[in-house]
């Protein structure tokens, strides 16, 4: 059965669900703001990396159903963040719970060096929060911990960085083209899930079973 391509099409519509739903709840910070071109490309976006995860990963199922279901909660996550520049803890706490139990059974990365991650992400984000008077909010130190579990170490290093070489571009891009200011804030969550998913798929060890950790287990 052609699993990467069912993944795809599930995660396309939820891609779009959760893009329409962040603009029209909850009420108080929704802008209820129609379908677009946006809608469209959230929805592709959510379908490549769902196909990719499906079609990289070597571990057994049930193993990549979960990386999927994190997955989905980073999308929900990313489309509240781009549209309400929140990150709610409705989607956040059970996203945190499921990467706290997978890490203990994760088949690809030792528990120790899941746990390792998590400290490294928010350490990492904690560090740039002082430096970065706010440029981060309390959501993304919060998202790093299922991010910081979901790679492990070292592999959250990659993760980071290529959050914030993306963030860094597209700031740049957005200030020299005058769509937004120095202090303008942009929403760092959507960078950190890309970050987190382009190191899921590229880095292959982090599908497959039985890999040895860098604390030497």
């Amino acid at each position: 059965m052609p699993w990467p391509a069912i993944a795809a099409g599930v995660f396309a519509l939820i891609g779009i669900g959760f893009e329409r739903l962040a603009s029209a709840w909850p009420e108080a910070e929704a802008r209820h703001r129609g379908a677009s071109w946006r809608t469209l490309v959230f929805g592709a976006v959510s379908a490549v990396a769902a196909y990719a995860v499906t079609a990289v990963s070597h571990l057994p199922p049930w193993a990549t159903v979960i990386h999927l279901v994190m997955l989905g909660f980073m999308i929900g996550l990313v489309a509240t963040d781009l549209e309400q520049r929140r990150l709610p803890h409705l989607l956040l706490d059970p996203l945190i719970v499921i990467a706290v139990g997978f890490a203990f059974i994760n088949p690809a990365i030792e528990t120790i060096a899941a746990f390792a991650g998590a400290a490294a992400a928010v350490a990492f984000l904690g560090v740039l929060a002082l430096i970065i008077r706010g440029g981060l909010a309390l959501g993304d130190l919060y998202l790093a911990v299922p991010i910081g579990l979901g790679l492990g170490w070292p592999m959250v290093w990659s993760g980071l960085f290529t959050a914030a070489l993306m963030a860094g571009a597209v700031s740049l891009f957005l200030v020299v083209t005058g769509r937004v200011g120095l202090r303008s804030y942009i929403a760092f969550g959507p960078y950190l899930v890309a970050g987190y998913a382009l190191t899921l798929i590229r880095e292959g060890s982090l599908l497959a079973p039985s890999v040895t950790s860098a604390f030497g287990g």
